[in-house]
Formats: structure tokens, sequence, C-alpha cells
């Protein structure tokens, strides 16, 4: 299982822990459709979608946003996700940790 979790941000939002299990896909954006909402203004509708794959593999693909997906401070379209990495999308910062049993 891969948990993602947001830093809380000055003045911003609380932290958002979410949690993707293999084989899962889900969206992460500001409307009521996207899988993860997150209600911040730089961020799309529909902005990322996470895979993770059965063989442990983490993926975000970006969906097109106004703001672009980075992963450590690059920007992607596609990338492969490693424990320690941090998302980017709009002002949000997203830590992946993978669960532990």
């Amino acid at each position: 299982m891969w948990i993602l979790r947001t830093k809380a941000a000055e003045g911003g939002s609380d932290p958002l822990t979410f949690r993707l299990r293999a084989g899962g896909m889900k969206t992460l954006g500001r409307a009521t459709r996207a899988d993860f909402i997150v209600d911040e203004p730089l961020i799309s509708r529909l902005h990322c979608r996470f895979t993770a794959g059965a063989a442990g593999v983490l993926e975000v693909e970006d969906l097109g946003s106004t703001n672009g997906t980075f992963v450590n401070g690059k920007r992607v379209k596609t990338a492969r996700l490693s424990p320690g990495d941090c998302v980017r999308v709009g002002r949000v910062e997203i830590e992946v940790t993978e669960a532990t049993h």
C-alpha cells in the first residue's frame, strides 16, 4: 500500500492523507468526481492520476493540468515514484511513502 500525505502549507489547509492499494488507480483534483479531493486554487479539477501496479510500482500521470505536475522539482507528464519522492500539484506538496506491514 502506498501513502500520499500532503505537507502543511503556511496559511493553507490541514494536511491530508490518501492511501492507494496495489492495483488501484485514483485521480486527484478539485472536482467532486476526483477520488482524492484537494480544494486549492492552483489545482485543476482533474489534475493527475496515481496508478499502483501489483509489482510495487507507483506512477503519476498529469491529466493536462494548467499548472503541471512536478516530481522532485521537475515537471513531468508521467513518472515512476519511489518512497521519499515529493509530488507537487499547484502549491501542494505530497510526500510519497510505502506502508510497511
